[in-house]
């Protein structure tokens, strides 16, 4: 399978950002954990610098291209414009990051704590990527896209190459989808070698599921909870490509059941994860995934970045989230 990114790009995006972040965890529950009776890895990139898995695509990004004078831009829902934000920090270089009205205060404030200046622009993420592409145009600072650009996606890769040395054989994977940026390098890692790639989207922002159904990209509506981390209108061709080929399917969760498995990792495991980071858990927790007897199932929790008062509200919900799913 010849996909624009291969297992070669990825290894070297790896050796390249590799002094720059963390090497996250992969955690075997044994089996039965989640009601299934097979083993379960939860690989815990929520513990990536910055509180998600994009510092290694905007790092990736940041070492093989020239920053100019402007220095760099980006649009965010939070979570990427944080990456962005450390790995200029890390690097020396100025940053300027576009976040829409929705973004959680938390996450624009770890941007602004590292550095950046932040450009609050519309209601939604293609409100703000509108604004920052303007800027772009007028200043010339090297754009770094959240998720359809070659760079990001080789960088966000090295999450599945890190995951096969700690948890050789894994069957399955699941991998939260917000644009693509992930899910294309988990699955241009792992394409044609046996692993199951699945998406997970919420119900309210699926823009690959939409896109994989109609056969080529498409805008959707967005409004979930994890809308500030999962909340593009469109995946673009890049990823599209990329999935189509490579990503088995995509499963869609309900916003109760989003919820339900932010308040299980929380109450189990003391694992404080916002709504995006746990959403591909969701799938497996509510069905929406069911595994095989036995299946070796991988699960990528992939963004922390949650407000500690939200999260103690959600706690003290009622358990309504079986209605939801």
């Amino acid at each position: 399978m010849t996909l624009p990114v291969s297992r070669d790009d990825i290894r070297a995006a790896h050796e390249r950002i590799r002094p720059y972040i963390r090497r996250t965890p992969a955690w075997r529950l044994p089996d039965g954990a989640l009601g299934h009776d097979g083993p379960v890895s939860l690989k815990l990139e929520l513990l990536q610098h910055a509180g998600s898995f994009k510092p290694r695509g905007a790092f990736n990004t940041l070492l093989t291209q020239r920053v100019p004078e402007a220095g760099v831009a980006a649009a965010s829902g939070g979570n990427h414009g944080a990456a962005v934000a450390y790995a200029a920090s890390r690097l020396g270089v100025p940053a300027r990051i576009f976040v829409p009205e929705i973004s959680s205060p938390a996450k624009v404030e770890i941007i602004r704590r590292l550095g950046a200046e932040v450009v609050i622009q519309g209601l939604r993420y293609a409100d703000a990527l509108q604004a920052c592409a303007a800027y772009i145009e007028q200043t010339g600072a090297l754009s770094i896209h959240a998720y359809d650009a070659l760079s990001t996606i080789q960088g966000q890769g090295t999450v599945a190459l890190e995951w096969e040395e700690e948890e050789p054989g894994l069957d399955t994977v699941l991998v939260a989808v917000g644009g693509g940026g992930l899910i294309s390098g988990i699955a241009s890692w792992w394409a044609g070698r046996g692993v199951k790639v699945v998406g997970v989207e919420p119900e309210g922002s699926r823009a690959l599921h939409a896109s994989l159904e109609a056969g080529h990209p498409v805008d959707v509506a967005v409004e979930s909870i994890a809308a500030d981390s999962l909340g593009a209108r469109n995946t673009g061709g890049l990823v599209f490509s990329i999935a189509r080929a490579a990503v088995d399917h995509v499963a869609l969760v309900s916003d109760a059941a989003i919820r339900e498995a932010q308040r299980t990792l929380w109450r189990d495991w003391r694992i404080a994860s916002e709504p995006g980071g746990a959403t591909a858990l969701s799938a497996l927790l509510s069905g929406a995934y069911r595994p095989r007897p036995g299946e070796r199932v991988g699960v990528l929790l992939c963004g922390g970045n949650v407000e500690l008062s939200k999260l103690a509200e959600l706690l003290h919900l009622p358990d309504t989230w079986q209605a939801g799913k």
